[in-house]
C-alpha cells in the first residue's frame, strides 16, 4: 500500500508540476507510446540478454516485495525462537528423539506448530543441517560458524540477484532514452522543410525519449531495486537469528540463554519483548510437562 502511495506521489508531483508550470501534456502523450516501445522494449530485451530464465522469473516474483514488504513479521520471529527452544531442549534431554524431527521435518510435530517456518525450505534446512552436524560430533562452534557464514553468504548473494538486475536496468534506461531521443532528432532532421510550429512539436516529441529514460530510471526502476534490496536484507535477519541461536547452543549454553542471545540479536522493529517471549516459552513448558 505504501509503495502504491509513493508511485502516485511521483506521478502527481512530476506531471502535475509540469502542467501547473504551463506545460502541455498533449506532446508527451502523443510521443509516449512510440518512445515506450523503443525504451521499454530495449530495456526488457537487455534484461533478457543479461539474465537466464530462472533469474527473470525470480525478479518478477521479487517485484512483489516492493508492495508486500518483508516476508517475516514480528510474530514469525517469536515463533522461530519458540521452535528453536523446543528443538534445543529435545537435543539436550533426548538426542535420539531429536532425529525424528530433523530427519523428517515435514512430519515433525514440533515443526508443524509453526507452518510459516515449515513452508520455508531454507529455514528448515538450515536448522536441521546444523543440528544434524552437532549430533555427529561436528560440534566445534568455530567450524560450524564458518560453514554457516559461507552458506548464508551464498544464499544472500543469490537472493540479491533480483535487486542487482533491476539496478542494472535502471542504469541503462537514461542511455536508452538518449537513443530514442537521437532517433527522434534524426526524424526531425528529415523534415526541415516543415514550418517552425511543426518542427517544434517534433523536437519536443524527441526530447520525450530523454525524459522517459531518466524518469523511469530514477523515479521507478531504481527505487524498485533499492526496495527489493532493503526487503531482502530485512528477511536475511531471520536466518541470522537461526545462526546466532544454534551457535550459542554449540557453546553448551542452557536453552533459555541460547534463545535470549537470539532475541537480543533480532532487529528492534521485529524483536519480541522479553515478557511476550517468556510467556510463549512458559506455555511450551506447560505443554511438555
Amino acid at each position: 500500500m505504501f509503495g502504491l502511495i509513493g508511485i502516485l506521489v511521483i506521478f502527481v508531483m512530476v506531471f502535475g508540476g509540469f502542467v501547473l508550470a504551463g506545460g502541455k501534456l498533449g506532446i508527451i502523450l502523443k510521443a509516449m507510446p512510440f518512445e515506450m516501445i523503443m525504451i521499454g522494449g530495449a530495456a526488457i530485451g537487455t534484461f533478457f540478454v543479461s539474465n537466464d530464465f530462472a533469474a527473470v522469473k525470480a525478479t518478477g516474483r521479487d517485484l512483489g516485495k516492493v508492495f508486500k514488504g518483508p516476508k517475516w513479521k514480528p510474530g514469525d520471529y517469536r515463533d522461530l525462537l519458540c521452535l528453536l527452544f523446543e528443538l534445543i531442549r529435545i537435543a539436550k534431554s533426548n538426542p535420539v528423539g531429536l532425529e525424528e524431527h530433523i530427519e523428517n521435518p515435514s512430519e515433525s510435530t514440533v515443526f508443524q506448530r509453526y507452518p510459516n517456518i515449515q513452508k520455508d525450505h531454507e529455514s528448515v534446512e538450515l536448522i536441521c543441517d546444523t543440528l544434524r552436524a552437532a549430533s555427529m560430533n561436528y560440534d566445534d562452534p568455530h567450524q560450524v560458524e564458518e560453514v554457516l557464514d559461507k552458506r548464508m553468504e551464498t544464499t544472500q548473494n543469490h537472493a540479491m540477484h533480483s535487486s542487482h538486475a533491476l539496478q542494472s536496468m535502471a542504469d541503462a534506461l537514461p542511455a536508452l532514452g538518449i537513443v530514442a531521443a537521437v532517433l527522434g532528432i534524426i526524424k526531425t532532421m528529415g523534415s526541415l522543410d516543415q514550418p517552425p510550429e511543426i518542427l517544434g512539436k517534433m523536437i519536443g516529441g524527441a526530447l520525450v525519449g530523454t525524459f522517459l529514460g531518466v524518469f523511469l530510471a530514477y523515479g521507478l526502476v531504481g527505487p524498485f531495486a533499492s526496495r527489493v534490496k532493503s526487503v531482502t536484507e530485512d528477511d536475511n535477519h531471520f536466518y541470522l537469528l537461526i545462526r546466532e541461536v544454534l551457535i550459542a547452543n554449540l557453546h553448551n549454553h542452557p536453552a533459555n540463554i541460547c534463545i535470549e542471545v537470539g532475541r537480543q540479536n533480532t532487529p528492534h522493529h521485529v524483536r519480541p519483548s522479553f515478557s511476550d517471549l517468556e510467556e510463549a516459552l512458559r506455555g511450551l513448558k506447560q505443554e511438555a510437562a
